[in-house]
């Protein structure tokens, strides 16, 4: 793996090399099985600029997440989608390229509803910009948003800009008990449209974990009307939100994928994980489930392809070849032809698994 240090080294090399795949630290090493040569950004390191009283910030790709949580935190601020694997050592530019958001996405919107620009290397390795560094801005193609997820087939990304929230003053976790899918099913809908504004609602198999944040004088009552419509409800620490963000249920696992997925589909893809001995966890409401198990990925895939569903295979096995499919949106592929018309970025991966 190459570790170039400026963008000028990472032009040359995507110039130089059959195909190239960008990576970051490699916290999700089953996004990176690709015959290509790979590239880190963890070269190109730093936060360029912070505008706290614009909220708003530009790191470039390499920046590890901690350290631009831990800027943002001096400042009275975050990133309300919370990003995961920072602990782990994840990228800014990776997460980008991943397209992953944490149990935050429930209330405030992904990832992709926080950038705002970036900067990234074409197949000819020009450095080219899209979007801007203002909230506001209704110019042009929303370019960064098609490489939130884009694995790296559109270019290399060097720099990222992000719009932030004033971090919460307090908050609250209580754990709800479910008896299963069904039931927390129901219990996830209740909360979603009740008034207590969650912003965090993730099911473990055994539990519902609800998160509310604000002013501690008004979570309080807002606290003693969850108990009075949950009995069963209890406060737990808010440090097992540190352990969703690190992905820890799944730190042991051989294989862990990741599949986008609504709430009503949860009882049959927990009928169908229990029948092959697979554990989930599932997030953002029920927008997300993180499948991991150590037997067979196989299995895995079979479950996925009878229900429908499709996944990134975030560490693991490599599924065979998924490519630019029928199903690809026309603008993604015209995306493809203008910033690679060289194919200088892989168009095919082996981390998707379903259909």
């Amino acid at each position: 793996m190459i570790t170039p240090s400026t963008v000028a080294e990472l032009a040359e090399i995507i110039l130089s090399s059959e195909q190239v795949l960008a990576v970051g630290a490699r916290t999700k090493p089953g996004l990176s099985q690709v015959d290509a040569t790979l590239v880190s950004t963890c070269g190109l390191s730093g936060i360029v600029e912070y505008d706290s009283s614009e909220f708003t910030f530009t790191a470039q790709a390499g920046t590890p997440l901690r350290e631009i949580i831990a800027t943002l935190a001096e400042r009275g601020q975050y990133l309300p989608f919370d990003p995961p694997l920072a602990n782990a050592g994840a990228t800014i530019g990776g997460t980008v390229a991943a397209g992953l958001s944490g149990p935050g996405r429930f209330r405030y919107g992904g990832l992709r509803d926080f950038i705002l620009a970036v900067r990234f290397l074409d197949g000819n390795g020009t450095h080219m910009r899209g979007g801007a560094k203002v909230v506001k801005n209704a110019a042009g193609f929303d370019i960064p948003k098609f490489f939130v997820g884009s694995l790296g087939r559109f270019g290399v990304l060097t720099e990222v800009t992000f719009k932030v929230f004033p971090c919460p003053p307090a908050q609250m976790t209580f754990a709800i008990p479910c008896a299963g899918a069904a039931e927390a099913v129901a219990h996830i809908s209740k909360a979603a449209s009740g008034r207590w504004e969650f912003d965090a609602l993730d099911y473990d198999g055994t539990r519902i974990l609800a998160r509310i944040r604000g002013p501690f004088a008004a979570l309080e009552p807002i606290a003693a009307d969850i108990v009075r419509h949950w009995p069963a409800a209890e406060r737990v620490g808010d440090d097992v939100w540190r352990g969703i963000n690190d992905l820890a249920f799944a730190k042991d696992a051989r294989f862990l994928t990741r599949v986008p997925m609504t709430l009503v589909r949860l009882p049959d893809l927990e009928a169908a994980l229990r029948r092959i001995g697979a554990d989930f966890h599932v997030s953002g409401g029920g927008s997300s489930a993180y499948i991991f198990s150590n037997e067979s990925a196989v299995s895995v895939e079979t479950v996925l392809v009878e229900l429908g569903l499709r996944g990134i295979s975030l560490v693991g096995q490599n599924f065979g070849v998924a490519s630019e499919q029928e199903s690809v949106a026309e603008i993604e592929k015209s995306l493809k032809a203008a910033f690679d018309s060289v194919r200088k970025f892989p168009a095919e991966y082996g981390c998707f698994v379903g259909r």
